[in-house]
């Protein structure tokens, strides 16, 4: 199960975050597209912090420090 919560300030935030994370997982995407996902996030009005470093540093746990094993 994903993570729920990035460091978002709103859980529509976090929402979009989780979408982000779901969709690098699936589609296995490298860092530097998931920090562009990011980016592009941040310039919608109400989610700026996307690329605060809490925020990242969720993603990035969540992508790879707590990545499956196959």
């Amino acid at each position: 199960m994903s993570k729920k919560t990035f460091g978002m300030f709103s859980k529509d935030g976090d929402k979009i975050i989780n979408a982000i994370v779901l969709a690098a997982k699936a589609n296995k995407y490298d860092w530097d597209m998931v920090e562009h996902l990011l980016e592009g996030i941040a310039t919608i009005d109400g989610f700026e912090e996307a690329t605060d470093t809490e925020v990242r540093e969720a993603v990035y746990v969540e992508l790879y420090e707590n990545a499956e094993v196959a």
